[in-house]
């Protein structure tokens, strides 16, 4: 089979450009908002929706948003064929009642479903728990995915015979006991919900640090990674995934490899340039540099000169950080290589790209860019970041233009093949 990319549409949170008069970011909450973009995307062949959750909130910071799995739900209604993989966090959700919800999902989409397995940094207190240090979180998210699992594969295919001569709806023989008994979790089986149209939803798995990379290439069926700036390093990572992957008893190809990306888009070079600088028109700067401690270990920004120099010095070290660990290791990365030089330069990559690549250009430009990333080994598709809202019309630069573009190279789709997301990723269960 042809080897062709995936594509993925992050969506999720308040574009920073709320306040320019074309913006959506109004509709934050109304369902019509994304159905319109479900229906886009699902017209340009999108693989997947990725629905980003941010469950950590205060009065000082609210964070408007709905809940995964019942945004999902409701577009499952209004799709017919693209994917619908929600966050829900390890830390805050029994693992029955996530396997529960994510199996419902996939039977009312008809195999659409996936689980971005996410561990969350912050948000405890919301929740009325401490959580775990990065490792531990992620230790505790190893034996979840694998007791999800394990309820998910309850039920084998057929188990509803709904056989009348014997009187006989489900076949007790197709349904499997799970005892699950640990130091974490004391979990009794089978789900109550019947076995995956896709056979199992596709797990993804959003991290890049050590402990993230050996969960998501033991267990996910995608991984989403910082879209590293740089070549070198985007293929090392992806190498390292692959090779952990097979040491996990997987083949390399059962996992496919998105690195986040935030594409400026213009028609010309010149164009993509103006775009990107009159997004900051309205940006509020002050806000965006005050958020940044949360990222950047409680470094405080808020009182420094936008202007000066990134005080590196203060900056700790990247394995000390609790939150967002590899995402802070790439901007700690182009602090150090003075790609991001000062306080400005650091706020203004944050809120539009967050530690993924953003490159800027013509529709041939990216498209090119892409390609050479997708041929040199550096990814397997690309998940695509919401900067599209930023400007006007950045959705439709992406789906009327640059996917027609990579279409006409041979890089995507014509149209969906399979029924399932799984089929029409050309995964099989591993």
């Amino acid at each position: 089979m042809t080897r062709r990319l995936a594509l993925g549409l992050l969506l999720g949170g308040v574009p920073r450009t709320w306040r320019q008069p074309w913006s959506r970011a109004k509709e934050v909450a109304d369902l019509a908002f994304y159905a319109d973009l479900a229906r886009k995307a699902e017209a340009a062949k999108f693989d997947t929706l990725f629905l980003a959750d941010t469950v950590a909130t205060s009065e000082r910071s609210p964070q408007p948003g709905l809940e995964p799995v019942t945004l999902l739900s409701a577009l499952a209604a209004v799709t017919d064929h693209i994917g619908l993989i929600g966050s829900v966090s390890t830390s805050f959700t029994e693992p029955f009642n996530l396997a529960r919800q994510i199996a419902s999902l996939d039977q009312i989409s008809g195999g659409r479903a996936g689980w971005n397995l996410v561990t969350s940094a912050w948000g405890g207190e919301n929740f009325g728990i401490a959580l775990p240090p990065h490792d531990e979180r992620y230790a505790i998210a190893t034996e979840y995915v694998q007791l999800v699992t394990a309820l998910w594969e309850s039920w084998d295919p057929g188990a509803i015979v709904a056989d009348h001569d014997r009187n006989l709806f489900v076949d007790p023989a197709r349904v499997h006991r799970v005892d699950w008994n640990s130091e974490r979790f004391q979990v009794r089986g089978p789900l109550n919900v019947p076995r995956s149209p896709q056979g199992r939803p596709i797990i993804a798995q959003a991290g890049s640090s050590e402990a993230g990379k050996t969960l998501g290439a033991g267990y996910a069926d995608l991984v989403f990674t910082t879209g590293l700036t740089e070549l070198e390093p985007s293929r090392a990572l992806y190498a390292d995934l692959k090779q952990r992957a097979v040491a996990a008893g997987r083949r390399p190809e059962s996992v496919k490899i998105l690195p986040g990306v935030a594409p400026v888009i213009g028609s010309t070079d010149e164009e993509a340039h103006r775009i990107w600088s009159d997004s900051h028109e309205h940006f509020d700067f002050t806000a965006s540099r005050a958020s940044l401690a949360q990222q950047f270990g409680g470094v405080d920004f808020a009182g420094l000169d936008p202007d000066a120099p990134v005080p590196v010095e203060r900056l700790p070290a990247e394995e000390t950080v609790e939150g967002r660990r590899s995402r802070y290791g790439v901007l700690l990365h182009l602090i150090r290589t003075g790609q991001l030089r000062t306080v400005r330069d650091v706020v203004l990559y944050h809120a539009s790209a967050a530690g993924h690549w953003f490159p800027i250009g013509s529709v041939e430009r990216i498209a090119d860019l892409l390609q050479e990333r997708f041929e040199g080994g550096t990814a397997d598709g690309f998940n695509f970041l919401g900067f599209f809202q930023d400007y006007p019309n950045g959705l439709e630069a992406l789906t009327e233009h640059l996917v027609p573009e990579l279409r006409r190279r041979g890089l995507v789709r014509t149209d969906y093949e399979h029924p399932t997301l799984r089929g029409n990723l050309g995964l099989t269960l591993s």
